[in-house]
């Protein structure tokens, strides 16, 4: 295995290792995408194709190719050896609902955990031809373009994302309208787009619920690389065992002043 030191958090070997997977996982994508796949119901609700399964089987086979040591986290195949030093965190299709209905804002997303911490992390839109990559100790690239979030001090001011409404439940309904209703311009639908859009620049604020660790783990470094700031909704650090609430945000001063809204609005009507 290959050794690290304090100053490479993330050795150059795993991130050509991720760029591998990414163009792999994008292979397959590409050649159904738009095509009449079969479209099953996990015991969640949740929808699943050939292509989700498919472009996570040949990403795993890459690291185990690799290195056997390595953990593995998929949406698809559940956990291998996670407690493992370096873990991969792998979400093939983020957006299979975008995916299923042609849009192209869905995205591969790929992480990987040294003892548990996120020190890489790739959204990668296929059909786009769209690659952020971050990595720890390093700016956030898109395509190779090194990018910068963008400065936002107050909600009044600020763009918001979350990829539907249907993800808050309970006092989550309640919390997400307050802010919702307190932003510029609040939109849905762009899943894990939205992330790399903030990491970009273009979006200040990203808030969602119900998420796995697929779902999240995977944008830390690109949104940390990048300037921003991604945490739960309590501004704790995400990892395999947070709740699965994450708010992210281009200026701390934002991210702040929406922590404030999630942590004191009342659950009642």
């Amino acid at each position: 295995m290959t050794a690290t030191h304090s100053s490479d958090p993330c050795p150059q070997a795993q991130v050509d290792l991720a760029l591998r997977l990414a163009d792999a996982a994008g292979a397959v994508t590409r050649r159904y995408f738009r095509t009449p796949v079969a479209v099953q119901d996990k015991a969640d609700a949740s929808p699943v194709t050939i292509a989700d399964r498919e472009a996570e089987a040949v990403m795993r086979r890459l690291i185990n190719q690799a290195d056997r040591h390595h953990g593995i986290l998929g949406e698809e195949y559940g956990p291998e050896n996670t407690d493992a030093e370096w873990v991969w965190v792998l979400d093939p299709v983020d957006g299979t609902k975008a995916f299923i209905t042609g849009k192209p804002s869905f995205g591969t997303l790929i992480a990987l955990l040294h003892h548990g911490r996120p020190v890489l992390g790739v959204i990668d839109q296929p059909i786009l031809g769209e690659r952020w990559l971050g990595v720890a100790g390093r700016q956030t690239t898109l395509n190779g373009r090194p990018i910068h979030v963008r400065d936002c001090p107050e909600l009044r001011l600020a763009a918001l994302y979350a990829t539907a409404p249907e993800m808050f439940v309970g006092r989550d309904t309640v919390v997400w309208e307050a802010l919702r209703s307190q932003v510029k311009l609040p939109r849905y639908g762009a899943d894990c787009y939205a992330y790399g859009l903030l990491a970009a620049g273009f979006v200040d604020l990203v808030v969602e619920a119900s998420l796995q660790p697929y779902d999240y783990l995977p944008l830390v470094a690109v949104i940390e690389g990048a300037g921003g700031l991604l945490t739960d909704w309590q501004g704790r650090p995400l990892g395999l065992g947070s709740d699965g609430h994450a708010v992210a945000a281009g200026d701390a001063r934002l991210h702040a002043a929406a922590l404030s809204v999630l942590n004191s609005t009342p659950a009642g009507g």
